[in-house]
């Protein structure tokens, strides 16, 4: 059982005047592995071949696959549409809520692109330098939800059909901690929720129907030694404290210019979880220049030189047009031995 926590990396590399680097990488390996995303997201030899170029490119101190929302909606049934250069995507499709006990019967174990990702998983603790966290990524089991009956109608739900919408995220929780527990027992350090559908939702709503259910599978993951990450999108400032009711043992926020201050967020979180975050990967990475993203990046080392749980990342994944360079430039700016 692994005794440190996310924080505690954090607190080691401060301690040495460094930080921990996790950019969410990802799909900018897709083209830099000359494959394509259907391809990787569909195959577990290409998918690990895409995560092990990122690293041996870039060299972060944490791995992730490819971040996909569709997987766990996908294996219950529903409409998935797999674009060949593109994530896959969940349109919104009719449901009922009757149908939870008809999807009660699928073992999503048995389909083939869980066990895929849990190759891809297996694979990064392997054979990826046993220094670098292995994490994967789950759907958050409100924003599962959302998939599943839209994310319009769910938000409605919350307030009109609350005790029908409590049932149905009870049902995707267990389809998480299934998939969840697969990713565990194929060796990952790190299990991060995703669960982006839930910024539209108020303090309390998001309690209610997010964080008790992220709870679950957080004490699942501490009863086996693995670190738990709650990663919203959007500006989830009034969210945070719901976030650390999950007990988790980290928190990935968005970028600033989603409205998101990293330096006020880290006031919040406790030195036992990390905050982490927070450069936008949709505006300098993608358009600006590499001095422009060192500056980016040094600027936000200088804000978050008080706290030592913090980990530098970016606000969500980057987009496979990010310029290599780009990425570089934010890796080294990093690297620096900021505390001197």
């Amino acid at each position: 059982m692994r005794e440190w926590t996310l924080a505690d990396r954090a607190r080691v590399r401060y301690e040495r005047g460094e930080r921990l680097v996790a950019p969410l990488l990802g799909f900018p390996g897709v083209s830099l592995a000359d494959s394509e995303i259907k391809l990787a997201q569909q195959n577990y030899r290409e998918h690990f071949r895409v995560v092990q170029t990122n690293v041996e490119i870039f060299s972060p101190d944490m791995a992730f696959p490819l971040m996909d929302l569709s997987v766990e909606a996908n294996a219950l049934g529903r409409y998935t549409v797999f674009p060949r250069r593109d994530s896959a995507t969940v349109p919104k499709d009719h449901f009922d809520f009757r149908e939870i006990d008809r999807m009660r019967r699928i073992d999503v174990a048995g389909d083939a692109r869980v066990m895929g990702y849990v190759e891809t998983v297996r694979q990064m603790t392997r054979e990826l330098p046993g220094m670098i966290v292995k994490g994967a990524y789950v759907t958050g089991p409100y924003t599962l939800a959302a998939l599943i009956m839209g994310a319009d109608d769910a938000a409605m739900a919350t307030i009109l059909q609350p005790d029908d919408l409590a049932r149905l995220c009870e049902f995707t929780t267990g389809v998480i901690l299934k998939y969840n527990d697969l990713l565990v027992g194929a060796g990952v350090d790190v299990i991060c929720v995703l669960e982006p559908t839930a910024v539209m939702l108020g303090p309390k709503q998001f309690r209610q129907f997010s964080s008790a259910y992220i709870r679950r599978i957080t004490q699942r993951n501490a009863e086996r030694g693995v670190c738990t990450v709650y990663h919203t999108c959007g500006n989830t400032m009034h969210l945070i404290s719901g976030m650390l009711e999950a007990g988790v043992q980290g928190v990935s926020l968005d970028a600033k210019d989603a409205g998101v201050d990293l330096a006020k967020a880290a006031q919040i979180v406790p030195e036992s979880a990390a905050v982490i975050g927070n450069i936008s990967p949709t505006q300098t990475l993608l358009h600006g220049t590499p001095e422009e993203v060192r500056r980016e990046v040094r600027e936000l080392l200088g804000e978050m030189r008080p706290f030592p749980h913090f980990i530098l990342s970016t606000g969500c994944d980057l987009p496979q047009e990010i310029p290599p360079d780009n990425i570089h430039a934010f890796m080294q700016a990093g690297r620096e031995e900021w505390m001197k």
